[in-house]
């Protein structure tokens, strides 16, 4: 006899947790997602349904295959996966788990699903990331963004969080992770002390002037 898993009917979708480098159509106009793993090569959409990777005309996800959409169950394991070089990049998604879906022990396959919400990691520099800028790489049609803050974006055109929000549609909510804001001081650093270690610079910059003037008469 053959086993069937229990079908789960739940009263509201699923949430799930990933990571995806987030990009822009060649135009600009349009905001979507790149996978990490299996579906790095097709970019989704917001609201969006899973094709087969392997371009097979069964639905997904197929029990005779590893394609859909894929998501853990654990917030704190998808965000573990931006520590790896080639993610650093990526963005933490917040999804819903949509039509028909196969769960593991850690994770869901399932065919449809909706990004509510991505959070930006901070700045390859540490800082807390201010917006999107062109990470020079990308797929045809497709340019990849980065998290940058305003000093590291430079000359780049970068793109607000509420701009990619927008472009990407269907209520979604981009966010920065926590992180130190640009210009803060350095923890423990009151102004007054960082005044005080100001004048102290400024006398021994007139000092050395100083005896660089004198060295010059002298030799005069």
């Amino acid at each position: 006899m053959r086993l069937r898993l229990p079908e789960e009917r739940p009263t509201e979708p699923p949430t799930g947790y990933k990571i995806a480098h987030p990009a822009l159509s060649q135009d600009g106009s349009r905001a979507a997602f790149l996978g990490v793993s299996l579906g790095a090569a097709l970019p989704y959409g917001v609201l969006d349904e899973a094709r087969c990777a392997y371009g097979r005309r069964h639905r997904s996800p197929s029990r005779l295959c590893d394609c859909g959409f894929h998501c853990l169950h654990e917030r704190s394991e998808a965000y573990a996966l931006t520590c790896v070089a080639e993610h650093r990049g990526a963005l933490l998604l917040e999804v819903s788990v949509l039509g028909r879906y196969i769960r593991f022990e850690r994770g869901s396959r399932y065919a449809r699903q909706r990004v509510r919400t991505a959070t930006a990691g901070p700045c390859r520099c540490g800082r807390r990331a201010s917006g999107l800028a062109d990470a020079g790489w990308g797929r045809p049609g497709w340019r990849v963004v980065e998290p940058v803050c305003a000093v590291c974006a430079g000359p780049r055109a970068t793109v607000s969080f509420a701009d990619f929000a927008t472009r990407g549609g269907e209520g979604l909510k981009v966010l920065a992770a926590p992180g130190p804001d640009i210009g803060a001081p350095t923890p423990g650093r009151t102004v007054p002390e960082l005044v005080a270690e100001a004048a102290l610079l400024q006398a021994r910059l007139d000092w050395f002037q100083s005896e660089l003037a004198r060295l010059g008469d002298k030799e005069g």
